[in-house]
């Protein structure tokens, strides 16, 4: 039986459907030229952002160049209040600090960076990408540094919401149908049973 808003499934569960925009926007191969626009632009941003990291030994080498932004992370503004306003996250940064996990932290950002960018712009695994690089814009914005992050965080968002279709115009086209999800696998993972062999 259905619903004025969706439809009774096997099991007495009502399944939800999404707003026609919804599907427009997200699920609907025709918006994936606005995708790729979208999606090469925040992976060269990403790219490019983590091209300077890699060739930089405070990065790669030392990791001091996140000991730094930690250590004014860590301080307060001129007006006497916290860089880092949440806690939690303020205790969080100050344990990384006092393990001195800058040394390792550091190159796992850079190359990330542009494993991020790399795999935005050739749509491979887009959801995924996508999800890597909004989780280092909010560790950035949750830090107290503005720059870019503000901007490329929603881009990041949207990109995730439109994972099925955001790398149409790119490797998920063929990636995704043959791989699959953890609850629909593709048909590289699925095994075909041969039927049985007809009796006479």
């Amino acid at each position: 039986m259905a619903g004025a808003h969706g439809a009774r499934v096997p099991g007495g569960r009502i399944y939800i459907e999404d707003p026609p925009i919804a599907r427009f926007l997200f699920s609907d191969t025709r918006m994936a030229p606005a995708w790729l626009l979208l999606r090469l632009w925040l992976g060269w941003e990403w790219l490019e952002a983590g091209w300077h990291k890699i060739g930089d030994p405070s990065w790669v080498q030392t990791g001091t160049a996140v000991r730094d932004f930690w250590t004014r992370a860590l301080g307060t503004t001129p007006a006497g209040t916290p860089v880092i306003a949440v806690d939690w996250y303020r205790a969080f940064i100050q344990w990384l600090y006092d393990h001195e996990a800058w040394r390792w932290l550091a190159p796992l950002i850079a190359w990330g960076e542009v494993l991020v960018g790399i795999a935005l712009i050739l749509g491979l695994f887009t959801g995924i990408a996508a999800f890597g690089g909004g989780f280092l814009n909010w560790s950035f914005l949750m830090a107290g540094t503005a720059s870019t992050n503000g901007l490329m965080f929603p881009v990041a968002v949207l990109l995730m919401l439109a994972w099925k279709v955001a790398g149409w115009w790119g490797v998920d086209r063929w990636l995704l149908p043959a791989l699959g999800t953890p609850w629909e696998p593709g048909r590289l993972i699925v095994r075909r049973v041969p039927p049985p062999p007809l009796r006479a």
